[in-house]
């Protein structure tokens, strides 16, 4: 839990490079991003050193705690600067109001909730913060100035000493504060002015959480808007300590977002624009032979066109009641959302072994090792590449090629691939898994393949540079509400497939 309520500084003194200020109010009501907000008396505990830091980036200190005193009323503080031009800077942005605020960071231990306010009985304090925008203007610097002059360096220096003794005689860095509560102090002593205090947003959410306020902000809700917009300026080091609660959900039903068959070709982004890719290809291959003394050279015309396939999108979308995002748990949206880049691979899976499937030429041979054989061997005749890979479905594949006919296939009743032995040299598949080699080819099973276009499941033979699959950076996200006030959800991508030597692609079949 992170929660925000600055204070602010009452004095800041640069011939000593000191900022001083009641850090903390007891038993003052503040309003923080959790709600209405009370520090208890003496419920926090200062025994550690701690730094002052800029708007609590851990990256930018400016400089350490030399002394803390705990009053009736709160806690009075006082921070010495380092010689930085970032030190230079808080001082003068200090002197004239420019960021004048303090703001610290508590491990909170107890605490209580009272009436809808939230009592603060035990802490620890972590780091203070030089900041900008203070919650309530009730305390401001009260003076500031720019270096030690030559007639109190002498008592400065042997004062700051004496006082760091108190509370820095450590190496040991503070850990970063989990949560951070600023709280209201003292009367402001210096001039007033106004100022534009941002949105405290606890921006520690899920994905769901966020799809959810998308949606929201959509429909008009500021608080969903504010949240948007704090995400988009939100770093790590300002969400350091929240850890948002698990929710576990069992889904009856398969999410498989592998892509078993694009996994083994080629892989590429497409181009920036366009709706079409165009490969240089050539025709007759220009050629050269022995020549005699004076004689004519070789000579063969040769042509380059240009193979043209076509980039195409792959959509999906799911409409919903907005009473479901309303008043439902948000990891329903991240189900949806999963369900959705999971059917989105399943189906560019698909596409692209059918391709390749339907533009495939066939190889016979007696058996099924016979046919992987004389599929190597015709592969091979196309690209002058050897095939290194196997596709074939889970079952239903063309003349029993599949995955379960590979793993049932004998020789002289010994398990022909499934079994490691001096004896079974035509390959080896784990039974426990899908992973295996066949002939020397590596075996691809996908269970998103569904054959040619007559949904005829031939295994594959072919080597992974016969196809190229290209596809765009990102898979985009969008969340609209339509006219009768149901929300859709839908994702899409666009993708292209260039079968670069579809007769290297080599369909078995037993005769």
């Amino acid at each position: 839990m992170k929660i925000s309520f600055p204070i602010e500084i009452t004095a800041a003194d640069t011939n000593k490079r000191t900022i001083s200020g009641k850090i903390v109010t007891w038993d003052e009501q503040g309003s923080t991003s959790a709600g209405l907000t009370v520090f208890e008396k003496d419920s926090i505990d200062f025994s550690k050193p701690v730094k002052l830091l800029l708007e609590h980036q851990t990256t930018k200190p400016l400089g350490k705690l030399i002394d803390i005193t705990a009053t009736d009323s709160g806690l009075e503080a006082t921070f010495r600067l380092a010689k930085t031009f970032r030190a230079d800077d808080a001082l003068e942005e200090a002197a004239t109001g420019l960021r004048d605020g303090f703001s610290v960071g508590v491990k909170i231990n107890e605490w209580k909730n009272v009436e809808g306010v939230l009592r603060i009985q035990s802490s620890s304090l972590q780091e203070v913060s030089l900041v900008t925008d203070p919650a309530i203007d009730s305390a401001r610097v009260a003076e500031v100035a720019a270096s030690q002059t030559p007639e109190n360096s002498e008592a400065t220096a042997e004062e700051t000493t004496t006082q760091e003794d108190k509370v820095s005689d450590t190496t040991s860095e503070a850990p970063i504060a989990t949560e951070a509560v600023e709280a209201s102090q003292a009367p402001v002593v210096t001039a007033q002015y106004m100022a534009y205090t941002k949105p405290r947003v606890d921006t520690n959410v899920t994905a769901g959480q966020y799809l959810n306020a998308q949606i929201k902000a959509l429909g008009g809700d500021n608080d969903a808007r504010d949240l948007l917009a704090a995400l988009q300026i939100a770093t790590v080091t300002e969400n350091t300590g929240t850890v948002p609660p698990n929710y576990l959900r069992d889904l009856i039903g398969i999410i498989d977002s592998s892509r078993p068959f694009i996994d083994s070709i080629e892989r590429a982004p497409l181009p920036a624009t366009g709706m079409k890719i165009f490969t240089p290809k050539l025709g007759t291959q220009a050629t050269v032979a022995v020549t005699s003394e004076g004689s004519e050279f070789s000579s063969t015309d040769t042509a380059v066109t240009f193979q043209e396939d076509t980039i195409v999108k792959f959509a999906g979308a799911n409409v919903v009641n907005v009473e479901l995002f309303d008043r439902s748990d948000p990891a329903f949206a991240e189900l949806l959302v999963r369900e959705l880049a999971a059917s989105y691979a399943q189906k560019t899976d698909q596409y692209a072994a059918q391709i390749a499937s339907q533009n495939a030429s066939a190889s016979t041979g007696a058996s099924i090792y016979a046919s992987i054989v004389d599929g190597i061997s015709d592969s091979y005749g196309v690209m002058r590449f050897t095939p290194n890979r196997l596709l074939v479905a889970p079952s239903g594949g063309t003349n029993g090629i599949d995955f379960a006919g590979l793993l049932a296939a004998t020789a002289d009743s010994r398990p022909l691939f499934a079994a490691a032995a001096p004896q079974n040299a035509a390959g080896v598949i784990t039974q426990g898994s899908t992973n295996g080699t066949v002939a020397g080819l590596d075996l691809v099973v996908s269970p998103n393949y569904t054959g040619d276009d007559a949904n005829a499941k031939h295994a594959l033979v072919y080597p992974s540079q016969a196809m190229r699959f290209h596809e765009s950076g990102t898979v985009e996200l969008r969340a609209n509400i339509v006219a009768n006030g149901r929300i859709e959800i839908g994702i899409y991508g666009y993708v292209c497939v260039v079968n670069r030597y579809p007769t290297a692609f080599r369909k078995l079949a037993v005769a």
